[in-house]
């Protein structure tokens, strides 16, 4: 096995015309329904906001296979490990910001902070 095979096996793989298109088609698709729900408001708020975070997520997912090429065999599957090192990360870090500030709110804060009367 020669050098240049073994670099060959490690190439990113590019994309065909078909697969941009489709990604693209699908990106619209996947834009245009949520703009579409919120500007109408034909469902309720809570409805709403499920849908349209769950068109984003599948929207970083056809930007990650279509347009970013990855999959578990790019790069012989790194890419897919740091990805997901990454989400872990991400994951970490909104629960502990969310938790932190959910408990700053309810330890810190005085209870008749909304009574503008006590005021100086």
């Amino acid at each position: 096995m020669s050098a240049d095979a073994h670099h060959d096996d490690l190439a990113p793989s590019h994309g065909t015309r078909k697969s941009y298109i489709t990604g693209f088609l699908m990106s619209v698709v996947l834009t245009t329904v949520p703009f579409y729900l919120v500007m109408s408001g034909v469902l309720s708020n809570l409805a709403t906001s499920l849908i349209v975070i769950a068109l984003a997520v599948i929207q970083i997912i056809v930007h990650m296979i279509y347009f970013l090429h990855m999959d578990a065999k790019s790069e012989g599957g790194w890419n897919l490990m740091a990805l997901i090192f990454t989400v872990v990360l991400v994951v970490i870090t909104l629960t502990g910001s969310i938790w932190v500030m959910y408990h700053l709110v309810n330890n810190m804060m005085p209870v008749s902070v909304h009574d503008m009367s006590q005021m100086p």
